[in-house]
C-alpha cells in the first residue's frame, strides 16, 4: 500500500486536489498535526468535493505519533532539501508499505524531522531559482512517479466509466 502523508498542510484546497489524487491513484492519505481548516464530510461536500465524501483519513496528533505508527515501514520525506532525486529511488518498497511525506506549503517538513531521516529525503529537481512546487502538484508527481514503478498495480488501464470504446463511438451532436 501507498501513504501519502502530509505535515500539518495550510491550504485547505491543496487537501482537496490531494484527496482526489489519493483516490485516483490507489493511495491512502493522512495527516499529521494541526490543520487551520475542517477536514469533514460537511466541509468537503459545503467546498464541492463530493467526490471526497467518505475517503478516509488518517489523523496523527503528532509527528511522534506519527513515527510510532510508522515502526518498519519505509518513509520517504519529500523535500527541497533531499539528498536524492525521487525518480531515482526505488519506491516499490519491495513488497512493504511506502509512505510518502510532504510538509506544509510555507515552510515544508520541520528541519529536525528531516535531519533524523536524511538519507531517506528525496527531492523533486527543479530550476536552480525556484523554491519549491504546489504542495498537490508534488504530491502528483511523486505519487505518479511510485505507481509507475510498480507498474500501476490495481489502477485500470481501459476507460471503465463511459467503456473502453467511448471515442471509437462517439459522434458530435448537433447544435
Amino acid at each position: 500500500m501507498i501513504e501519502v502523508s502530509l505535515y500539518e498542510p495550510e491550504i485547505a484546497g491543496n487537501v482537496g486536489n490531494i484527496i482526489r489524487t489519493c483516490l485516483c491513484l490507489g493511495a491512502s492519505l493522512s495527516i499529521i498535526g494541526y490543520t487551520p481548516f475542517d477536514i469533514t464530510d460537511k466541509s468537503l461536500k459545503r467546498a464541492g468535493m463530493d467526490y471526497a465524501l467518505g475517503f478516509p483519513i488518517v489523523k496523527y496528533p503528532d509527528i511522534e505519533a506519527f513515527d510510532k505508527a510508522h515502526v518498519g515501514k519505509i518513509v520517504y520525506y519529500v523535500t527541497r532539501y533531499g539528498v536524492s532525486c525521487y525518480a531515482k529511488r526505488d519506491l516499490t518498497g519491495a513488497g512493504k508499505d511506502v509512505c510518502l511525506m510532504f510538509g506544509r506549503e510555507s515552510t515544508g517538513i520541520p528541519k529536525e524531522v528531516l535531519k533524523d531521516h536524511l538519507d531517506m529525503t528525496v527531492r523533486i529537481p527543479m530550476v536552480a531559482e525556484a523554491r519549491a512546487l504546489n504542495l498537490a502538484n508534488s504530491v502528483a508527481i511523486v505519487l505518479s512517479e511510485c505507481q509507475r514503478q510498480r507498474d500501476f498495480k490495481g489502477l485500470s488501464y481501459l476507460e471503465t466509466i463511459k467503456g473502453p470504446d467511448f471515442l471509437k463511438n462517439w459522434k458530435p451532436t448537433n447544435k
